[in-house]
């Protein structure tokens, strides 16, 4: 696939997005494959308790997933979150935007090592994600696997550059 770089990014919250465009990416089969923890439909009803446990996070944390939108187009989902003790970056793209995480990393980087100061951030990556120098190359290094929800995730993570002023996880 073709990385195109994008001309617009915007982040929005995800009540702000339609669901059905939430919908069809969690069910797109090429997505879901890397998504171990998504089971049975995603429909309707799951859509809005899924946006609703997001906003509850923003609630609790003061940070939270984004919607992702590139060139006005929904591209997916993801953003900064808590994990336990540490901060998930994690995204869900569309897969025809694929080509676009790279810019939205980089825009996730400088809000959590910028504006939020963290002394660093944590990817989890399911085992099916077996190509992982990219990964690598960005600076990640293996912080050993987790569990969550019954499904085993390799994680990654990712120190703040050096500045002196990281701080850690808000609660």
């Amino acid at each position: 696939m073709q990385a195109k770089f994008p001309s617009s990014i915007a982040f929005k919250r995800l009540p702000e997005v339609d669901p059905a465009d939430l919908i069809a990416l969690m069910n797109d089969p090429l997505v879901r494959r890397h998504l171990p923890l998504a089971r049975g439909t995603f429909g309707v009803a799951e859509c809005a308790r899924f946006v609703a446990a997001k906003e509850r996070i923003w609630a609790e944390h003061g940070y939270g997933p984004w919607a992702f939108v590139i060139d006005g187009e929904f591209a997916g989902w993801g953003g900064l979150q808590p994990e336990g003790d540490e901060v998930d970056l994690g995204m869900v793209l569309r897969p025809r935007h694929w080509g676009a995480g790279r810019a939205l990393y980089e825009r996730l980087l400088a809000e959590a090592f910028g504006e939020m100061r963290l002394a660093s951030v944590m990817i989890l990556l399911p085992p099916s994600r077996v190509r992982v120098s990219g990964v690598l190359r960005l600076g990640f290094r293996p912080a050993g696997e987790m569990e969550i929800g019954g499904a085993r995730f390799i994680r990654y993570r990712l120190a703040a550059p050096p500045t002196g002023d990281a701080r850690p996880v808000r609660r």
